[in-house]
């Protein structure tokens, strides 16, 4: 078995990153669990026959929905595999008689509300149109490790010129290929963006024709840019001359775009934050061109949602029926244990690793623990996994056929099953199927198909009639791009706004979720007890990992063989620390212990350690972080928790 490179993917025609290449060991792990498990009166678990488990989960979802009723029960399902068969689990518990459901999004709502109430829409232009820019600004964002696929087109751009710029706290490894690195303290890249739209407007370095065509709000916005060049270098501790510099390069070396990343809307202010930043691309009439833009997000192969993210993650009583969406996603425990009439007895875990990956860890475990029966679907041992009264096996991406979509590239793929599922591995859509059998539900062939891959395709083929382009057949030669895609996002200068133009004044920001029509700067709420804790703690993704999954295997561990915490040497020296040592850092509600590393890389004030390192490595980074939500969006502010650090003898 290998995994190679499709060169008629235009987006990916490199080949994959590590993570991608290590599915070979991770579909054939002997770690992998590939029968059902069950915990013991010990606190162990024992193997099971899949007719077993599924016995005992049929009788157990039936009881609890007699005695406490549906929403009883919590299904929570992460974003782990994605693909149209996981409609299929919706079918399920919507014949089940609904069931409580989460709220929001832990990755990137905030961001993508930001830029739907700007611009109507979420879409950018073709990821090999970068290489059409004058000047990118990678802005909180680490394409070398994480996107190595945009790497290369950042790099091709280069080659021809283009000006990059990275702005970020960390000096990361796609700061080392910058030509310029800008590094504001954590939360306060909207002061930036606000001070670099002033100096912008103030000398004249605006397209004016574009924003008197295209643009609403721009006088409101004018009068309301309070943030000065020396109140952002207090704010930000960049020098007054580099950000005059910086407005320069994007008031003058145009097309410009704008690479944002996902880190940089995890703060309370992360909304407005994307919103201010946005406006840089807007002003300069940096939208709707070749080379230009502001790629938070490409949502344009999603032509299969009814509803689009970030619309889904947001709760509706009435169109959610039989749903009753009621736990946030970023407030998890706290929620689970609130929530009354009925009160919460069994989860249902899918595509996820909620325990380790859910802000505030101590709440999550206790709302955890207070369940009468709790049920994972998981491929591995994760930490999630171990907490559950049952565990059936999950499927590998190789196992079933599916179609994706991506929120990068425009394509659509086919997915076809080339493995057979080791053991008793079942996708969770024969799951499904035989559960609502023991339950004796009302299901038809459209809702939950029967087993066998075949079945799936014909379940497929039904489910995207309506595109006379996309039919199963031609995806099964190559990927398609979307239809109706434009390669240069907003070329038509149409935004699906209520004004039909860029709202830099939206009404609808105001009314839907309190906060200021205009992007404005809020800095980050901390309590009078953060004054103990004079550090921030930021939790960036790694190359090797996308959150909790992949870490485990040998072919990661090899890469990257320990976590270790990363500090400044100012910070480090005033603590009397010693590269290598091992430390504990601790908050008014955890802490955690891992090897130290002293590096320049870290501004002075910071303790950086990757999210996704599994409880047993050292890691659970969240038993730090608070459970807070964004501005808008429902996100969660993963990165406004400030910490102690210490020596461990």
């Amino acid at each position: 078995m290998r995994i190679l490179p499709y060169s008629g993917n235009l987006a990916t025609p490199e080949g994959p990153c590590i993570k991608g290449l290590s599915y070979i060991e991770r579909t054939h792990s002997p770690e992998r669990i590939i029968h059902p498990k069950i915990k013991t009166a010990s606190g162990k678990f024992e193997e099971i026959s899949i007719d077993e488990a599924l016995d005992l989960i049929g009788n157990r979802l039936g009881a609890i929905k007699e005695k406490w009723g549906s929403h009883s029960i919590l299904w929570y399902r992460g974003s782990g595999m994605s693909g149209l068969t996981n409609e299929i689990g919706n079918s399920f518990w919507k014949a089940f008689g609904g069931t409580t459901l989460t709220y929001g999004n832990l990755c990137w709502p905030a961001g993508l509300e930001a830029v739907r109430l700007t611009l109507g829409s979420v879409k950018h232009n073709v990821p090999w149109d970068l290489e059409n820019a004058k000047t990118i600004i990678i802005w909180g964002k680490n394409p070398a490790e994480t996107n190595i696929q945009e790497i290369s087109f950042i790099a091709r751009a280069k080659e021809k010129g283009c000006t990059i710029i990275v702005i970020d706290p960390l000096r990361t490894l796609t700061a080392d290929k910058a030509d310029m690195l800008f590094r504001p303290r954590p939360g306060t890249d909207g002061a930036l963006a606000l001070a670099l739209a002033r100096i912008l407007i103030d000398n004249d370095l605006i397209d004016y024709e574009f924003i008197a065509k295209n643009v609403m709000g721009f006088d409101e916005l004018r009068q309301s840019l309070h943030i000065s060049p020396a109140e952002a270098e207090l704010i930000t501790g960049i020098p007054v001359e580099n950000i005059i510099e910086l407005a320069r390069i994007i008031g003058t070396n145009g097309p410009l775009t704008i690479l944002p990343g996902y880190g940089l809307q995890r703060h309370q202010n992360g909304g407005q934050t994307i919103r201010s930043v946005l406006l840089l691309s807007v002003l300069t009439g940096n939208i709707g061109k070749s080379g230009s833009g502001f790629n938070y997000a490409n949502l344009q192969s999603y032509i299969y949602d009814d509803v689009k993210e970030p619309l889904s993650y947001f709760a509706d009583s009435e169109k959610d029926m039989p749903f009753r969406r009621t736990i946030s996603m970023a407030k998890l425990g706290s929620d689970m244990l609130k929530t009354k009439d009925p009160e919460l007895k069994a989860v249902w875990i899918e595509r996820g690793n909620p325990l380790l990956q859910s802000p505030d860890t101590n709440s999550v475990k206790k709302a955890f623990s207070s369940l009468t029966f709790k049920v994972v679907v998981e491929q591995f041992m994760t930490d999630t996994a171990a907490d559950a009264d049952i565990i059936l096996p999950a499927k590998d991406m190789f196992e079933q056929s599916d179609i994706i979509g991506s929120y990068w590239s425009p394509y659509i793929q086919f997915k076809p099953k080339v493995i057979q599922s080791p053991g008793e591995v079942m996708p969770e859509s024969e799951i499904y199927y035989h559960l609502a059998k023991r339950l004796n539900m009302d299901v038809s062939q459209e809702m939950i198909p029967e087993p066998g891959n075949n079945n799936i395709e014909q379940w497929l083929e039904n489910r995207i009639k309506g595109y006379s382009e996309i039919t199963l057949d031609n995806l099964r030669m190559a990927p398609v791009l979307a239809p109706g895609l434009q390669q240069i996002a907003w070329e038509d200068l149409k935004f699906n706004t209520p004004s039909g133009k860029i709202e830099l004044f939206s009404h609808e920001a105001k009314m839907k979720w309190g906060i200021s029509p205009l992007a404005d700067y809020t800095g980050i709420n901390h309590s009078k007890e953060d004054k103990k804790y004079p550090l921030v703690f930021l939790t960036p993704n790694t190359g090797s990992r996308i959150h909790s999954q992949f870490g485990n295997l040998k072919i990661i561990k090899e890469t990257n063989p320990e976590p270790y915490i990363r500090i400044s040497p100012v910070d480090a020296i005033s603590r009397s620390l010693i590269d290598g040592q091992k430390i504990r850092v601790f908050n008014q509600i955890g802490e955690l212990k891992s090897r130290v590393k002293i590096t320049n890389r870290v501004l002075p004030g910071l303790v950086v350690f990757p999210n996704g390192i599994w409880f047993n490595e050292g890691g659970g980074v969240n038993q730090l972080i608070s459970g807070q939500e964004t501005d808008i969006g429902f996100g969660a502010a993963f990165h406004d928790n400030r910490v102690e650090i210490e020596g461990v003898d």
